[in-house]
């Protein structure tokens, strides 16, 4: 596995990217709505990794939750696996616990959560892309 993204919500995306372009010198953004979220993601390219910003697009978004409660700020880590499914099926197996099933993410992937509890409360997600 390695690190695919960091995740971070944001109440205004179109000013956070602004700002983390400037910060970083970042050229390359890539913007997408992810309906099945409810969320809208600005995709910022770094040399080996990449920043995720999100906002909200519904009421009903969990980001829209996370910010609520929580305010701007890291939402998850993505780890990047080749083959999800047995990722999965083995973490099930070591006690690890998950937040729904496998699902489409943005850029055409699968994608799940595990569970904050069995990570000492961080959020993560497991991503595979498609080959």
């Amino acid at each position: 596995m390695r690190i695919d993204h960091v995740a971070i919500a944001v109440n205004n995306l179109d000013e956070a990217v602004k700002q983390y372009q400037t910060a970083f010198d970042i050229k390359e953004v890539e913007f997408e709505t992810v309906e099945t979220e409810g969320v809208r993601v600005a995709i910022l390219h770094l040399n080996n990794s990449r920043i995720e910003l999100m906002e909200p697009t519904k009421d009903s978004s969990p980001i829209k939750k996370f910010l609520e409660t929580r305010g701007e700020g890291l939402h998850h880590i993505a780890l990047e696996t080749d083959g999800i499914e047995s990722e999965v099926e083995r973490m099930k197996g070591c006690g690890i616990r998950f937040l729904g099933e496998i699902k489409p993410g943005s850029r055409g992937t699968k994608v799940t959560f595990i569970h904050p509890k069995s990570l000492h409360g961080v959020l993560a997600e497991l991503c595979s892309h498609p080959k």
